[in-house]
């Protein structure tokens, strides 16, 4: 897939602890998303981080979970992230989604060194 060097990110802010389906919200994102064929998806767990309720979540304290905020990237095309925001208004029921324009400077992956027919 060749993005367009002006690209949008979408930005989800979640808990850790938000689910859906019985699985964690972030992973039933990242699988939409895939199942979408976006460009691609980046999930990153914070150690520190309040939302709405103005309620602190911190990893400083000796427990397992302090519901962490959980942050979902997507870099792709704007007509392709849209397609994506009617699953979010269903599944997101806390948090915050962002839009915004991004440069994109490179994108590429790995076909394991195999000449792909017609391809540079």
């Amino acid at each position: 897939m060749k993005l367009p060097e002006e690209g949008m990110l979408l930005r989800i802010f979640i808990g850790e602890d938000d689910h859906y389906k019985g699985r964690p919200l972030y992973e039933q994102i990242v699988l939409k998303a895939r199942e979408m064929n976006l460009a691609g998806a980046t999930v990153t767990r914070g150690i520190m981080g309040f939302g709405a309720d103005s309620r602190l979540h911190t990893s400083k304290f000796l427990r397992l979970s302090e519901d962490l905020p959980i942050v979902i990237e997507l870099v792709d095309k704007e007509e392709r992230l849209l397609e994506l925001i009617p699953f979010l208004d269903k599944v997101v029921e806390e948090g915050l989604i962002t839009l915004e324009k991004v440069r994109v400077i490179k994108y590429r992956h790995s076909n394991g060194g195999k000449k792909i027919p017609g391809g540079a």
